[in-house]
């Protein structure tokens, strides 16, 4: 296993912008020294695989993956329940994982978080990117039973001391303000 400088690992509710701001991260840190790990790519795989479905469909925010989220939700807590670390260490498997700073975009479970914790416990760093819930329905949320009421979608809303919270409303200003102490460590760690 890799041993990354920086981990920072990421969780919000649906349509809070987690992509956005991983993004924007990567673009400042650069590919060469950042790579964003998405712990539902290696769930989506295998369900794609094994239920005959278009992968890349299943990774965008499409009308599609929206089809088949509740059983992939049913589908991936049926493999954490035999091993709670499967997806991350599949996710942290690859080429990726040769960089120094890990940016995983989508910790949904108090078992992602506490992997990361355990496994490179002085370099993660974890953070909850929030949106009100106006914000998120102009970005397309809409509330699904099952789907925003399940684990997936909760299980990281309370009793996380979280190291940061991202403010991801709108306003650009605010949402610099929130990623600069992040920025700031990570440049750190890079040039020790």
């Amino acid at each position: 296993m890799s041993q990354p400088l920086v981990v920072l690992v990421f969780s919000g509710k649906r349509k809070s912008g987690k992509d956005y701001v991983t993004d924007l991260l990567q673009k400042r840190f650069g590919e060469i020294n950042c790579s964003i790990m998405r712990l539902s790519a290696p769930l989506k795989s295998q369900y794609a695989k094994d239920h005959n479905l278009d992968y890349e469909k299943l990774l965008d925010a499409s009308d599609y993956k929206e089809k088949y989220r509740k059983d992939m939700i049913r589908w991936g807590e049926e493999q954490r329940l035999q091993d709670p670390g499967y997806f991350c260490r599949l996710t942290t498997s690859g080429e990726d994982s040769k960089k120094p700073v890990w940016i995983i975009s989508d910790a949904r479970r108090k078992p992602d978080i506490e992997y990361f914790k355990m496994n490179h416990s002085q370099v993660t760093r974890t953070i909850r990117v929030e949106a009100e819930d106006s914000i998120r329905i102009k970005r397309g949320f809409v509330f699904t039973e099952g789907v925003d009421d399940a684990e997936s979608e909760c299980g990281l809303d309370e009793n996380i001391n979280w190291d940061y919270i991202i403010d991801n409303n709108g306003d650009e200003e605010q949402l610099n303000k929130s990623l600069k102490p992040i920025i700031e460590y990570v440049e750190n760690q890079l040039k020790s």
